[in-house]
């Protein structure tokens, strides 16, 4: 088995311009999902604090 870090020194390889528009597609995706799902979800730390603090007042 060859050691894969024996490579790091090397020049990197050319990509196909398909794959790197797909890849960085999914990874554009992947942000979109990321942020759709941050704003429709509660921020969990925020409502245990406030809660906590309405408690303590009451």
């Amino acid at each position: 088995m060859d050691n894969p870090f024996r490579d790091l020194d090397k020049p990197l390889k050319s990509v196909p311009q398909e794959l790197k528009s797909k890849v960085m597609n999914d990874i554009a995706i992947a942000k979109l999902l990321m942020e759709l799902a941050e704003l429709f979800s509660y921020n969990l730390a925020d409502v245990i604090e406030t809660v906590m603090s309405k408690r303590d007042k009451n």
